[in-house]
């Protein structure tokens, strides 16, 4: 099915039965901007209550999910047909409305921008839970589902041609890594770009991927990341952390593993206070003590960006 037809069927069937009737590609109120989510409460907001001083675009984009793969025994992941004015950053996420379903989801896109330029589809990475929009993802969509999604947030790396080298310190928990492996997609997209060119268009250092998980079954994305660090060995490398595991490791991931959790030692060989920049993706306990640990180290406060996810 073409773009423009899918949409105009996804938009019948979005205004026929979704909570946000009359918002669908109209322009909406803005919100003032962030750079870090730092709320909490007794009671466990929703997604809108924590991003409410967050920026976000002006409209609200139909859309269609076209693909549904099992990236692991709890996440599934979503590849999703957008329109085609539907722009996003490295690392930003979307709220996502569901038709039928009140709670409006949010999700970071787990894709880069290069891939909705060349395909036309962005991708998320959804854990199973009992929240609404998860459990959504997990339970009844189907291919050819409708949705709507708006882009926000200003955790993103976007640099310019003009922007000088900087050395990117990525740290994930859990499916945090979402945002972090959309950053590096874009990073690997850019030094193609590069090569192809003669390396006249970005300056890009290099990055260091700190993700760590229950077991090497919740890594998500560990091939393509492995990938990218042998693709570019002198741009890419990466320690993959587990905290419970009871089973062997597969011989492909020995070189990669590291049991426990990511150590002060591994994080300050990656610290650079002239060129580091960190962005941080994780449970919240997690991202604290880990930017207070950074600081130690004198890296500035204002090159930690994080994303707190509850």
């Amino acid at each position: 099915m073409s773009v423009p037809c899918f949409l105009s069927a996804a938009a019948r069937s979005f205004s026929l039965s979704s909570p946000a009737t009359g918002l669908l590609c109209y322009r909406l109120l803005g919100h003032s901007s962030s750079i870090r989510r730092n709320m909490s409460s007794k009671r466990q907001m929703d997604h809108l209550e924590r991003t409410a001083n967050n920026y976000r675009q002006n409209t609200l984009y139909p859309a269609e999910v076209c693909g549904i793969t099992n990236e692991s025994d709890t996440v599934k992941r979503l590849r999703i047909a957008v329109h085609p004015d539907f722009i996003f950053k490295a690392g930003q996420w979307v709220d996502f409305f569901i038709p039928g379903v009140e709670t409006v989801g949010g999700f970071s896109m787990c894709s880069s921008p290069g891939l909705l330029q060349r395909e036309g589809v962005i991708e998320l990475a959804v854990k199973y839970a009992k929240h609404p929009p998860a459990h959504w993802v997990h339970t009844t969509c189907t291919v050819g589902s409708s949705v709507a999604m708006r882009v926000g947030g200003e955790f993103f790396f976007d640099p310019s041609p003009s922007d000088p080298s900087v050395d990117l310190l990525l740290v994930a928990g859990g499916v945090g890594i979402n945002p972090l492996y959309s950053i590096l997609l874009h990073t690997t997209d850019l030094l193609r770009l590069n090569q192809t060119s003669g390396g006249r268009d970005y300056a890009i250092g290099s990055a260091h991927l700190c993700y760590s998980a229950k077991n090497t079954q919740e890594l998500l994305f560990k091939s393509s990341i492995i990938e990218a660090c042998r693709e570019f060995p002198d741009k890419f490398s990466c320690d993959f952390h587990v905290t419970q595991q009871s089973t062997d490791v597969d011989p492909h991931l020995q070189p990669f593993i590291k049991r426990g959790r990511i150590a002060e030692e591994e994080l300050r060989a990656h610290v650079d206070p002239q060129r580091t920049m960190c962005y941080l993706c994780g449970p919240p306990p997690m991202i604290e003590a880990i930017s207070k640990t950074l600081m130690d180290f004198g890296l500035p406060k204002d090159r930690i960006l994080f994303e707190k996810w509850w």
